[in-house]
């Protein structure tokens, strides 16, 4: 009988959608002066609102179409867009927000955890 739960439990589609997201930080620093207070204080305000640094490196290489002029690019993990707009807006991440887009180039974007083609299993269709 426990085989048979087992069984049908893995059998059983994910109904429960993921709310995990992610920023993918694409940065062309143009000046450095903004870097160490950035890299000092920035990720005490992203664990307050939940999210985490998965990377922020410089260690780029381009496997397939023309290099963009990325000098770094950071990846963030939150549990929501929700949590992930709040740190974006953060009146204390502000001051640091400002004096990284003062030295630099750089996007910020957001995405979930989703398959837009609905292939993958272990994703949900988006």
């Amino acid at each position: 009988m426990l085989t048979l739960l087992i069984l049908i439990l893995n059998l059983t589609p994910r109904v429960c959608p993921r709310m995990t997201v992610y920023i993918i930080a694409d940065v062309e620093v143009t000046n450095e002066d903004w870097i160490p207070e950035y890299a000092k204080n920035v990720h005490d305000i992203v664990h307050k609102h939940g999210g985490k640094y998965l990377s922020r490196s410089a260690n780029i290489k381009v496997l397939e179409g023309e290099p963009l002029p990325t000098t770094l690019i950071a990846l963030l993990e939150f549990p929501t867009a929700e949590a992930a707009k709040a740190f974006a807006n953060d009146s204390e991440y502000a001051p640091f927000g400002a004096a990284r887009q003062a030295g630099s180039n750089s996007r910020f974007q957001l995405i979930d955890d989703t398959d837009v083609a609905g292939t993958i299993p272990y994703l949900i269709k988006g």
